[in-house]
């Protein structure tokens, strides 16, 4: 057998038994974290050849479903109270929980020049709508509502509130012009240190609690190889360089 054909069979070879070993990871995705988890599952598939499955929703109806025998494995969540109740509730993996991102809470319009950097036209209420999601089920719309109360702006505007069921869909209430301005997630607005469409206020951390998202693998996902796969990627330099161009903090 000549060498080249020797090599060819045993990469064949190696390649067939990494297939094999290949396992595929159902995760729960908080909606703000969309973008960058879609741009982290291409190259987790290609460096580790594991799968990851991704549904996308808000923490606390991803809560609700997971108490209810959903089969997900991992949850990247908008919070990290809520993964920290799975943990005490025993739906999780000890030991398995750390902060993935930090995220950021932005004001954003569709339009350009609408909204200052200063987020002065919260306070000049000149618009028929804001857009934010459920503050019940989705951390960033709380952190809506932690920024109104603390700029006195809550009975004010409360009538022209649209509320989406997640991030996603405040969103895209504003996208489609059903809503001049909306909070929403920076990463959905934003990437490699520039804004990707209209006009935005970058909210001071200052005016809500902090958004720390964490991790975790849940019961289902504690004998399978690909979700600590996934845990341990999500704290690799690639995986950290797409979270920190989405904007987050780590």
């Amino acid at each position: 057998m000549r060498p080249t054909r020797f090599a060819s069979l045993l990469l064949t070879t190696f390649l067939a038994a990494g297939a094999v070993e290949a396992d595929e990871v159902q995760v729960a995705v908080a909606a703000n974290f969309t973008a960058p988890i879609q741009a982290i599952a291409a190259d987790f598939e290609k460096d580790t050849g594991h799968k990851l499955v991704a549904a996308y929703g808000a923490t606390g109806q991803f809560y609700t479903q997971i108490k209810n025998g959903a089969p997900f494995e991992v949850f990247l969540a908008a919070d990290d109270t809520t993964p920290a109740k799975l943990e005490n509730e025993g739906d999780t993996v000890k030991g398995s929980r750390f902060t993935y991102a930090i995220g950021t809470l932005a004001l954003w319009s569709a339009r350009d020049g609408y909204v200052d950097d200063q987020g002065q036209v919260l306070k000049n209420n000149g618009f028929q709508h804001l857009s934010i999601a459920n503050p019940k089920a989705a951390p960033y719309g709380l952190a809506a509502t932690q920024v109104l109360d603390k700029l006195g702006l809550a009975a004010e505007v409360k009538g022209k509130i649209v509320e989406g069921q997640n991030i996603t869909q405040a969103y895209q209430f504003v996208s489609t012009g059903n809503a001049e301005l909306g909070f929403v997630a920076l990463s959905q607005v934003y990437k490699d240190g520039k804004l990707t469409s209209g006009s935005t206020w970058i909210v001071p951390a200052e005016l809500h609690d902090p958004i720390k998202q964490d991790a975790v693998i849940l019961s289902k996902g504690r004998d399978n190889p690909a979700a600590k796969a996934l845990m341990d990627y999500l704290k690799g330099p690639k995986a950290t360089a797409i979270i920190q161009a989405y904007g987050y903090q780590r």
